[in-house]
């Protein structure tokens, strides 16, 4: 598959370790980074999805979408996101996801920037089911570059591990490095993280943006372990 993934929003929280093996799949373990694991909620604009690279899906190929997130690492090394949930509103794109083992969930989800010289980011987002909610915003400074390597290993994941017909797969994820800026967190209402039974205190140490990055999916692994 090949997409566009358009203002990007990363807020991160730390977590004990324990708190994230319960949640990964066989065959990978929590990914430490600082001294500790983390939980991500992050949104942006999926735009210009398209299967392979020459067949465009219009209408489907562009929405919001909101994941949570942790972070995954095989025993060779190999690293990866773990998705808990990913909230997307049109309900084909959730089924085929699904199909393929990917807790995707149909929800109702906007993308929204303030009119301001300097524009807040953000995203909304209310489960069709359940009622499970999350609204959050970020103010980007354009002027600074986040390069620190904390921002960089939370966002430098190229592939993700997933459960697919009782195996553990690695998918492989192709990218540059996300052109990234840290921003001030300005709004964040969120329950997705408590409905992934995650508990996390105060906002987000790491909060950061982006403006985007064009992104391949190549073709499934299954780790041996599993």
């Amino acid at each position: 598959m090949d997409q566009r993934w358009e203002d990007a929003v990363f807020l991160h929280w730390r977590i004990p370790p324990s708190a994230a093996s319960a949640r990964l799949p066989p065959g990978v373990r929590p990914d430490v980074v600082d001294g500790s694991a983390w939980v991500g909620l992050v949104g942006f604009r999926m735009h210009r999805l398209r299967l392979g690279a020459a067949v465009p899906l219009p209408r489907l190929g562009t929405f919001p979408e909101i994941n949570v997130r942790l972070y995954s690492r095989e025993e060779d090394g190999t690293r990866g996101v773990v998705f808990l949930s990913l909230d997307a509103p049109w309900l084909a794109v959730v089924l085929g996801a699904r199909a393929a083992g990917l807790p995707y969930v149909w929800s109702r989800c906007r993308a929204r920037v303030t009119d301001a010289p300097e524009p807040d980011y953000g995203y909304d987002v209310r489960r069709r089911r359940g009622g499970a909610a999350s609204s959050f915003a970020v103010r980007p400074d354009r002027a600074a570059l986040a390069r620190d390597d904390l921002s960089l290993e939370l966002t430098a994941r190229f592939g993700l591990h997933s459960r697919f017909a009782g195996r553990t797969v690695h998918v492989p994820v192709s990218h540059e490095p996300w052109p990234l800026h840290p921003a001030t967190t300005t709004h964040l209402e969120d329950g997705l993280l408590a409905a992934a039974g995650l508990d996390v205190d105060g906002p987000p140490e790491s909060a950061l943006f982006s403006p985007g990055v064009r992104t391949r999916i190549g073709r499934p692994r299954t780790l041996r372990a599993s």
